[in-house]
């Protein structure tokens, strides 16, 4: 070759150092991971969740449709509506879906009202805070059963602490365990022991999150901590209040461990005085071998969650767009 070829064709690149066919598949796997790995990180979620979630939902669905027993669970016969009709012309199913509403309202509005003073209480700098706040945790790390055995032991007719106090002040002894109200309300009065710390501390993280600027300026302009309470803290605090009432609305349509432990009876007492949706589902379920009936029940159940929810969304929206307004 001439040199005048050689100088036209421009100088060689060192052998071994230009860009060879393993390195563009690499850039292009690089690339591929890139794209790939936000999916590959979030799909042992959405496995898992349509294995245990999804899935038995679905299913539920499905055997809602038909007869199964648990004795022959393996033999399915086909009734459509059947289950769901049955289901609302039953009295008990109407009684335990009024005692869920009951024994959610009187567990819920105090719960949520006392978290939310506690929480106020805790907000100021107090002596030994760190305690306090570990103290009304406690109740939550406690298990349902233990909690719900010693209230019932507490609850007790004849020697029960309670009707001991009640004794003391001059009334006679409640029986807490057959009458309607009496034992709702000690029902009620475990599920408010048990999460009312829990709340409290979630109240607390919302309201550190408010702007200070803002108690000063309330402050500067002579409002007690009263009304920097009512016009500071609550409107601060409103996303957090709203995800408080769906929480515990949910676990008041799902509750179940505090009525069956308290008196160990899935009926809910002896005239089903506090059987709430989940004891009256598992009773169909697990009492009476009933799986495609309390499988229905399990959607009445879900849908009543997501219609409740929903309301209590659409209430908040409606609340926070008047608000704006003014």
């Amino acid at each position: 070759m001439s040199l005048t070829a050689t100088a036209k064709a421009g100088p060689r690149s060192p052998a071994g150092t230009g860009p060879g066919p393993d390195d563009g598949r690499a850039a292009a796997l690089r690339r591929t991971w890139r794209k790939a790995s936000p999916y590959a990180y979030i799909a042992p979620f959405f496995t898992l969740f349509l294995a245990f979630g999804l899935f038995p939902l679905l299913y539920t669905a499905f055997v809602s449709l038909y007869r199964v027993e648990l004795q022959t669970s393996g033999e399915m016969e086909w009734r459509g509506i059947a289950n769901y009709t049955a289901l609302f012309t039953d009295e008990y199913f109407w009684t335990s879906l009024r005692n869920t509403f009951t024994i959610g309202v009187l567990s819920t509005v105090p719960q949520l009202a006392m978290a939310l003073g506690l929480a106020h209480l805790l907000n100021y700098k107090l002596r030994g805070r760190t305690f306090i706040r570990t103290a009304i945790l406690l109740p939550y790390a406690t298990s349902v059963a233990a909690a719900t055995l010693v209230f019932a032991q507490l609850f007790g007719k004849d020697f029960g602490l309670i009707n001991y106090v009640i004794g003391l002040v001059g009334f006679d002894p409640v029986d807490w365990q057959t009458g309607t109200v009496a034992s709702q309300i000690a029902v009620s009065s475990i599920v408010i022991w048990r999460w009312t710390g829990y709340n409290a501390l979630i109240y607390l993280a919302g309201m550190q999150s408010i702007p200070h600027e803002l108690y000063e300026a309330a402050e500067m302009d002579g409002a007690s901590r009263w009304r920097q309470f009512i016009h500071v803290t609550l409107p601060g605090l409103r996303p957090t209040i709203i995800f408080t009432v769906i929480i515990s609305t949910i676990g008041a349509t799902q509750l179940f461990g505090e009525p069956l432990l308290f008196e160990g009876s899935i009926s809910g007492g002896i005239s089903h005085q506090y059987q709430t949706l989940g004891l009256y589902m598992y009773e169909q379920g697990w009492g009476f071998f009933h799986l495609g009936r309390a499988a229905a029940i399990a959607w009445v159940m879900f849908v009543l969650i997501v219609v409740l929810v929903g309301v209590n969304a659409l209430i908040a929206r409606r609340r926070a767009r008047k608000e704006a307004g003014r």
